[in-house]
């Protein structure tokens, strides 16, 4: 078979969306960063940085478009490798900002080594599932799993950077796909459920609703399936659980992240202080009504109310100038992104490409998710820019890399037998 070019089997649908993204990501950032008295462009503002930072991504999806597709699988280990070099680096050769060493600094630019090392255990990961060998049935065949996935969250909790360290426990959910029991998932989300209800209501009383709800269990199960050690272990290990939330809470969390949780569910919040960023976001959005106050009309943004509002508070921007029209048609993009990405990833001819996809997927859709409901009081706030969206050229260029990559495996899938 003859091999066909990459334009011609590249998902334009795919690339049409990431372009309008990255456009609508870079008119909210020139609306933040813009200063009232505008007189001329300036390359060395956060929105001429950022059109920089977009018309060098050209370049470097071609690149990404050029390289053989096989280059990627075969060589998945090498980049993961560079990947966890560049993250010990942060160790000796690291700049702080604001307590956490997790930058490279250049000049008056820096480099986050944990935003690509995402695309690089995305590639490993693949490679490691599409083994023919490898069932994640197996013991050990996880814990090699974990251990790819579990490398990396460790050195960027040192740093410390929970909010990175999420995205990639995130790619669970891609193990799940692939087979891992669902056991771990459930586990995973009943341990954050307790956690967050023990800082809540009484353990005592949590502890009496997990009797319950066993004892219920228990009487709804089958005899065959009744194992009253089964039920012990499980009741103590809820039980240690649940007691040890309070310490953990008061002795292992940092000060600023018992404020962010203590501002989720707390209604005695000092709104001068560490309740200041939600409530400001939080009005900013609500203020845009249906369609939004206008184009760099926004009185919250214009105000420089929200801090780091062209990074991770950028959504605050689409919610106060473009409203509730605006914002939703962002999040359809997003959706529709996310939807085509999957689709494409089933429509994949190897396990490599499939897994790799569905990372992307995760990947970008945890970093949405994340984004978009810690602006409006749904989850604690943690450091996680908006795809496409947010001011930084390590941000924009990683995202680039990692969804382009996908782009070029689909579009050699005709060249696969």
């Amino acid at each position: 078979m003859k091999n066909q070019s990459v334009t011609s089997n590249l998902d334009w649908i795919t690339v049409l969306l990431y372009f309008i993204l990255v456009v609508m990501g870079w008119i909210n950032i020139f609306s933040t960063s813009i200063p009232v008295e505008f007189t001329e462009f300036d390359f060395s503002d956060y929105y001429g940085k950022q059109l920089l930072f977009i018309i060098l991504s050209i370049p470097l999806i071609i690149v990404v478009l050029t390289i053989d597709a096989k280059v990627y699988e075969k060589f998945s280990f090498v980049f993961y490798i560079v990947g966890i070099v560049l993250l010990l680096g942060l160790f000796v050769f690291g700049k702080t900002v604001k307590g956490q060493t997790n930058w490279y600094g250049f000049g008056p630019f820096s480099f986050q080594p944990s935003e690509i090392a995402k695309t690089a255990v995305a590639l490993l990961l693949a490679k490691y599932l599409s083994d023919s060998q490898v069932f994640l049935k197996n013991l050990n065949h996880q814990l090699i799993a974990f251990a790819i996935i579990g490398l990396p969250v460790l050195l960027i909790l040192m740093q410390p950077d929970a909010g990175s360290a999420m995205i990639f426990l995130s790619l669970i959910l891609v193990l799940n796909r692939e087979g891992l029991p669902e056991w771990y998932l459930w586990t995973g989300f009943i341990a954050v459920v307790l956690f967050f209800t023990a800082l809540l209501i009484q353990p005592m009383y949590l502890l009496i609703g997990i009797v319950v709800i066993m004892i219920f269990h228990y009487l709804r199960a089958r005899r065959v399936d009744r194992n009253p050690l089964a039920y012990l272990i499980v009741f103590v290990a809820a039980t240690s659980f649940v007691l040890s939330v309070g310490f953990v809470f008061d002795n292992v969390l940092e000060p600023h992240q018992k404020d962010r949780i203590n501002v989720l569910f707390s209604d005695n919040v000092d709104l001068k202080n560490e309740g200041y960023n939600l409530n400001q976001s939080m009005i900013a959005i609500g203020s845009g009504g249906l369609i939004g106050k206008g184009f760099m009309e926004g009185t919250q943004t214009k105000g420089g109310f929200v801090p780091e509002q062209h990074t991770d508070y950028i959504f605050t921007t689409v919610g106060e100038e473009w409203g509730f029209v605006g914002s939703a048609i962002v999040i359809l993009l997003f959706v529709t992104l996310l939807f085509r990405i999957i689709y494409l990833a089933e429509q994949q001819k190897t396990k490599f490409s499939r897994v790799y996809g569905y990372c992307v997927a995760t990947i970008l859709f945890t970093h949405f998710f994340v984004n978009i409901t810690m602006l409006i009081k749904l989850f604690p706030t943690i450091g996680v820019p908006l795809p496409f969206f947010s001011y930084g050229g390590s941000s924009l260029w990683s995202f680039t890399i990692l969804l382009f990559i996908f782009l070029k495996l689909d579009a050699n899938k005709v060249n696969e037998w």
